[in-house]
């Protein structure tokens, strides 16, 4: 699985996001969060084999979270799905 990592100055958290390339609420998840100087990892699930997107389908449900993109994680324990800036703010102490 490709994680890549977007270094930042806001480390207090550990930030994983599920995405999609092609998602325009995904990259604004990203932006949002390099705004804000957040170091995160993410994944770009549509460029998964399928193998692993499976994994990370399981991943995301046994969190209980519906599944949707992007899907951000953090501290392995509260999960976001969609673009949701207040939720972010909240979670990330911004």
């Amino acid at each position: 699985m490709n994680i890549s990592k977007v270094a930042g100055t806001n480390n207090k958290h550990k930030v994983l996001v599920y995405a999609l390339s092609t998602c325009v609420w995904c990259k604004m998840t990203k932006q949002y969060l390099k705004d804000n100087n957040v170091e995160y990892e993410y994944v770009d699930v549509d460029l998964c084999s399928e193998e692993e997107k499976n994994q990370i389908r399981k991943h995301i449900q046994d969190k209980g979270a519906p599944l949707g993109y992007p899907t951000t994680i953090i501290d392995d324990q509260k999960v976001i799905t969609g673009f949701r800036k207040d939720l972010l703010k909240e979670a990330l102490e911004l």
